[in-house]
């Protein structure tokens, strides 16, 4: 059933809606491992990294926010469900328990490599089916991208 109706042609409005749908299970695996490792890490660095974690999960959260909604717009239902998270989710993950903060930095950097990964891949796919979808998959990038330099800094090697 559809309840809204989109402007764009069925063809664009499918590339744009897998787009969205795949980089809406990134930012919320995202939120959700930035969370894990806040509640978790131990170490030196603990100070500096515990609110940068938090940086991480409210850009997730808040972008996760406006691809849901622009899923919405388009006429495609957005799947947020934790059975579809947990099932789609392929981004690296976090381990169980109390966490180095060097592990953290490099799970961070990793995930977030990640993902900025797929969604340059998403901003070919939708760069003729949709712009209004590029523009979004863009912003989202240059942010995330400013995130993992920020890890990547943390990971500076200051002993070589």
């Amino acid at each position: 059933m559809t309840v809204v109706k989109s402007t764009l042609p069925e063809p664009a409005r499918k590339v744009a809606g897998e787009a969205l749908q795949s980089t809406l299970v990134d930012l919320l695996g995202l939120s959700l491992i930035g969370k894990q490792a806040h509640w978790n890490i131990v170490g030196p660095r603990f100070r500096s990294i515990h609110p940068q974690l938090d940086e991480v999960v409210d850009t997730a959260r808040t972008y996760a926010d406006t691809v849901a909604e622009r899923s919405a717009a388009l006429g495609l239902p957005p799947d947020g469900r934790p059975e579809t998270i947990a099932a789609a989710y392929t981004l690296p993950g976090s381990k169980e328990g109390w966490q180095r903060d060097t592990d953290v930095v490099q799970l961070l950097m990793d995930s977030l490599e990640a993902a900025i990964g797929r969604l340059r891949e998403r901003i070919s796919a939708t760069e003729e089916a949709d712009p209004v979808t590029q523009d979004l998959l863009i912003s989202l990038t240059a942010e995330l991208e400013k995130q993992r330099w920020m890890f990547d800094a943390e990971n500076f090697p200051w002993d070589n």
